[in-house]
């Protein structure tokens, strides 16, 4: 039926050079993401969260600046509201505290959906400091407010077994809080 000649054998060469070019690039593109993949130790397990330089490069930047540092480890997410949000980074444990940097505000149009991490601020839109918060739901009231910086793509479940804040507490403290295990950039890590 089909008649051998002489045209598909550099067909198939062409096509696996290209397959080839193809299996590189990604391996290249995965190695470039690793720069921008932070890994969140949770006490229930790892959390994978993709960083969105294209959204917020300064955000971004001094977020891996802090995890590289180890500033994250052991700090408590404080303040925690079943349906809502988890929120960390705060190395006095109250709301209050930062790494004394503030960031200009990097606001866009990306949604605040489960599992986005974001900036927690003060009233001033410049305030953002080392203090971050990951939606356990959709917030649409927070877009455009709050400066996204990445989102989770993979352990969601164990940011949903962070520790909450009782029904009813004054701004959702927690008491006892469960705490950042180790948070790092997936490039630092060794093989």
């Amino acid at each position: 039926m089909f008649r051998r000649t002489g045209f598909h054998r550099p067909l198939a060469r062409v096509l696996l050079a290209f397959v080839f070019a193809l299996s590189l690039t990604g391996n290249l593109a995965m190695a470039q993401d690793l720069e921008n993949t932070l890994y969140l130790d949770l006490k229930d397990g790892r959390v994978i969260i993709e960083l969105r330089p294209d959204l917020a490069p300064k955000h971004v930047a001094r977020i891996k600046e802090l995890a590289r540092e180890k500033f994250y480890d052991g700090l408590a997410f404080h303040r925690v509201i079943d349906g809502f949000m988890a929120q960390g980074g705060d190395p006095k444990g109250d709301g209050t505290g930062g790494s004394g940097t503030n960031l200009p505000a990097e606001f866009s149009d990306e949604p605040h959906v489960r599992g986005t991490l974001s900036m927690a601020r003060a009233r001033h839109p410049d305030s953002a400091d080392s203090q971050f918060f990951i939606v356990l739901a959709d917030a649409p009231h927070l877009n455009r407010q709050y400066t996204v910086w990445g989102k989770v793509t993979k352990g969601m479940e164990f940011v949903d077994m962070i520790k909450k804040a009782p029904a009813g507490s004054y701004g959702g403290m927690v008491d006892d809080p469960d705490k950042i295990v180790h948070m790092q950039v997936a490039a630092d890590v060794k093989k």
